[in-house]
C-alpha cells in the first residue's frame, strides 16, 4: 500500500529569523522545502494549516457564489450587475492568491517575500473590486455625481497600487526595523480600507436615521466592529503573545488587510453582507466575506 510520509516539522530555534513569528515556538515547515512537501503539509497541523484552510475553503464557496449569480443573470444585457460581478471575481482571487502563498511560503526565502508579494496585490485587487461595488451600489444619493464620486473609484485604484507597494516594501524591514515594518504595513491596509468605507462612513454616522431604516446596516456595523478587533489582534500579537507556544497552530501571520477583508476574530463562518443601493430604496447583494481565526502578512 502507498503510503506518503508526511514533512518533519522544526521549533523557532531550528528556523532562519526570517521565518520566525512571535509567540509561534513550533509547527515550523522546512525552510527550504519542496513543492510536494508543501502540498503535503495541508494534511499535517503546521503554524500555517489553519491559514491556508481558511482561505481555501472560502475560495471555493466564493466561486460556487460567483458561478451561480452568473447562471441566472443575463450579464450581457444587465450591465446594473457588471459592478457586482467585478467584486465577486476579486473575491475568488484573493482567498486563492492567499492560500497559495501560505502554502508554498516555506520553499526559500525568495519564495516567502515573492509569494506575500503577490498575496497583498491579490488583497488589494479585493480592496478594489469592493470600492468598485460601493460606487455603484452604496454612495448616498448626496454624493451621486459630485467631485468625490467622480474621484472615488480612480482614487482607490491609486490606493491599490500604493498599498501594494509599501506592503511590499515593509517585508524587506522585518528582520533590522520590526516595529516600523509592523507600522507600515497596517497603514497600507488602514488607508484603502477608510476611504472604501466613507460612503458607509456617512450613512452610518452622519444620517443614521435614514439608515436605521436600512436592513444592511446592522451587517455593516457588524463588520466594522470585527475589522476593529482583526486588526488590534493583528497589531498586538494576542492571544500568542501572551502564552507563547499554545497558539502555534493558529499563526496570525496575515495582513490587517486581509483581516478586514475576511474579518478575523475565531472560527469560519460565511457572511452575507448586504449593501445599500445608492438611492436606498433597494437592497443588493454587495459582499460575500469569511470570518477565520488567522490574520496576514
Amino acid at each position: 500500500m502507498l503510503s506518503l510520509k508526511l514533512p518533519r516539522l522544526f521549533t523557532i530555534d531550528q528556523m532562519p529569523q526570517v521565518f520566525h513569528e512571535q509567540g509561534i515556538l513550533f509547527g515550523y515547515r522546512h525552510p527550504q522545502s519542496s513543492a510536494t512537501a508543501c502540498v503535503l503539509s495541508l494534511f499535517q497541523m503546521t503554524n500555517e494549516t489553519l491559514n491556508i484552510w481558511t482561505h481555501l475553503l472560502p475560495f471555493w464557496f466564493f466561486v460556487w457564489r460567483f458561478v451561480t449569480a452568473l447562471s441566472v443573470t443575463d450579464i450581457q444585457r444587465d450591465s446594473y450587475s457588471w459592478p457586482l460581478f467585478v467584486y465577486m471575481g476579486t473575491s475568488c482571487v484573493y482567498p486563492f492568491a492567499s492560500s497559495c502563498a501560505h502554502t508554498f511560503s516555506s520553499m526559500s526565502r525568495n519564495a516567502r517575500h515573492i509569494c506575500y508579494f503577490l498575496d497583498y496585490g491579490a488583497v488589494n485587487l479585493f480592496s478594489l473590486g469592493s470600492a468598485i461595488a460601493y460606487s455603484a451600489y452604496s454612495i448616498p444619493d448626496v454624493m451621486v455625481h459630485t467631485a468625490f464620486h467622480d474621484c472615488y473609484v480612480p482614487l482607490a485604484v491609486l490606493n491599490t497600487i500604493l498599498s501594494t507597494g509599501l506592503s511590499c516594501y515593509s517585508r524587506f524591514l522585518e528582520v533590522q526595523k520590526p516595529g516600523l515594518c509592523k507600522m507600515l504595513r497596517v497603514l497600507a491596509f488602514a488607508y484603502p480600507y477608510t476611504w472604501d468605507s466613507l460612503p458607509i462612513f456617512y450613512r452610518l454616522f452622519l444620517h443614521p436615521g435614514e439608515s436605521a431604516q436600512n436592513e444592511a446596516i446592522l451587517s455593516h456595523q457588524k463588520h466594522m466592529a470585527m475589522t476593529i478587533l482583526a486588526s488590534f489582534f493583528y497589531s498586538a500579537h494576542l492571544p500568542e503573545r501572551l502564552a507563547p507556544g499554545r497558539f502555534d497552530y493558529i499563526d496570525i501571520e496575515d495582513s490587517p488587510g486581509e483581516e478586514r477583508d475576511r474579518q478575523s476574530a475565531v472560527g469560519s463562518e460565511a457572511t452575507r453582507w448586504q449593501g445599500p443601493c445608492s438611492g436606498g430604496e433597494s437592497v443588493c447583494l454587495v459582499q460575500v466575506t469569511v470570518t477565520s481565526c488567522s490574520m496576514c502578512v
